[in-house]
């Protein structure tokens, strides 16, 4: 089973441009938030970057490796899990203009591949999920900003 969490947060006062660039420096996350505990960058292409993170999970630590597709016109990241710890992990991130404000949204699908136990552990992991996303977000654009979750729960594949 697939977990799927989205969560909004709205900036007031932001700029979309220095917001996205901010949120597209992967690398920068562990000094902004103790959810992350390394990300390591490569860059592939100008425009696609392999990131392989280490985030503190309820009580343990998640390590997987993605691919990320950055489109900076469209304000826009594409990721993939290419290996680690979830059996599907994919999602983006998109930052949008509204009003005097900026709006980040964060929507992501995974599967933990743990069928036996889904129902038991995919409702606790799509809220880790969506808190760790939360506590990422505030970490990068401060703790004043207003934050949806949107969703966070299993659905059928």
């Amino acid at each position: 089973m697939e977990c799927s969490v989205v969560v909004h947060a709205l900036l007031p006062g932001a700029d979309a441009q220095r917001t996205f660039d901010r949120l597209a420096d992967f690398g920068a996350y562990p000094e902004f938030t103790d959810a992350v505990r390394t990300v390591a960058v490569t860059q592939l292409t100008p425009t696609q970057v392999e990131s392989a993170w280490e985030v503190n999970f309820r009580k343990g630590i998640l390590v997987w490796t993605e691919r990320d597709d950055i489109d900076p016109l469209a304000r826009r990241i594409d990721f993939a899990q290419t290996k680690g710890d979830f059996s599907v992990f994919t999602g983006s991130w998109l930052v949008v203009e509204e009003g005097d404000a900026v709006r980040v949204e964060f929507a992501s699908r995974f599967d933990l591949g743990i069928a036996s136990l889904a129902s038991l552990i995919d409702p606790v992991a799509c809220a880790a999920l969506r808190d760790a996303v939360g506590d990422i977000l505030r970490g990068l654009f401060g703790s004043d900003i207003e934050i949806d979750a949107i969703e966070a729960a299993p659905v059928a594949a």
